[in-house]
């Protein structure tokens, strides 16, 4: 893909996500400019600005899978990376993935989780795939 190419493509998500979120052009290059660089974009604001439709629209306009998890005080690890279940019917372990298995996964609210449950989203940040 060319540079005009990239651009016009870029230009097409900017428009979906702008279509469904209003919010200043700059802000969503901005945050494409994250998802680009492969990297973690915090988005943070005062309740109510639309930070999960800003993530679930990207989301959509890259045809990624979205997930949202909300930080409580008894949040447990497991809870955001997922856990091995007994399935009694086969008599085996399976493994339920947790919403940090998502393309896109908001946050939200962080630091009302503990310590440990924290940490395991952390990790799960770190670790990547390589790329295919």
């Amino acid at each position: 893909m060319d540079v005009p190419e990239a651009t016009e493509e870029a230009q097409a998500i900017l428009d979906t996500v702008g279509d469904a979120v209003i919010a200043d052009r700059e802000f969503l290059e901005t945050v494409l400019l994250g998802v680009l660089g492969r990297g973690h974009v915090l988005l943070e604001d005062v309740p109510g600005t639309g930070k999960t439709l800003t993530a679930r629209s990207f989301a959509t306009a890259l045809g990624l899978s979205f997930s949202r998890v909300q930080f409580t005080p008894d949040l447990l690890p497991a809870d955001v990376t997922g856990t091995h279940v007994f399935n009694e019917d086969t008599g085996e372990f399976t493994f339920n993935e947790g919403p940090v298995f998502a393309n896109v996964v908001l946050a939200d609210e962080i630091n009302r989780a503990p310590p440990k449950t924290q940490a395991a989203l952390l990790e799960a940040m770190e670790d990547r795939t390589p790329s295919t």
